[in-house]
């Protein structure tokens, strides 16, 4: 197998004050001109999004109704399109039609009052009840939480965050 080459970026090495502030103007520099592009990029991509949004408005409503008129067809000939039923797909020279059944799901309206309805009906099974630890209690409390095996506490983690002051953009 041969070797991966590694790319190293390069690394710039600074050794005065006055290099560093330097630097953190040209970061800010590159930073506001990458805003600056990618909202040109952004505003072009609207206004193709805008150009081509009638167009394909126009055709998914030529499509609708030979998509309604292609249904009601096959449904009124489902059972010569599907064998009687032994299949789920019609065939044509041009294509298929398919007949897919949904799985099962659940729609529940106004969660508490069927959670209720449930208990009274005495019907736990029907409700999930999670146990999982409470990290905001444990961080109010961290030197005893800390004491549990498998519980770590992180204290004192620093992210180092250059924020360029703005110039003029």
């Amino acid at each position: 197998m041969a070797q991966k080459t590694r790319l190293k970026s390069d690394t710039v090495r600074y050794t005065t004050r006055e290099e560093v502030e330097v630097a953190i103007k040209e970061v800010g520099d590159l930073q506001r001109e990458l805003q600056r592009i990618a909202t040109h990029q952004n505003d072009e991509l609207a206004a193709i999004t805008e150009k081509y949004a009638p167009q394909i408005a126009e055709l998914q409503e030529r499509i609708k109704p030979l998509q309604k008129a292609i249904e009601v067809w096959c449904e009124a000939n489902r059972a010569e399109l599907t064998n009687n039923g032994k299949t789920k797909t019609g065939s044509f020279n041009t294509g298929e039609v398919q007949w897919r059944q949904r799985p099962p799901s659940v729609l529940i309206r106004k969660a508490e009052d069927v959670l209720e309805r449930l208990r009274q009906l005495g019907l736990s099974r029907f409700i999930r009840s999670k146990d999982e630890p409470n990290k905001e209690a444990m961080l109010a409390e961290p030197d005893i939480a800390a004491t549990v095996t498998g519980i770590t506490i992180k204290k004192g983690v620093e992210d180092f965050v250059i924020t360029p002051f703005e110039q003029g953009v």
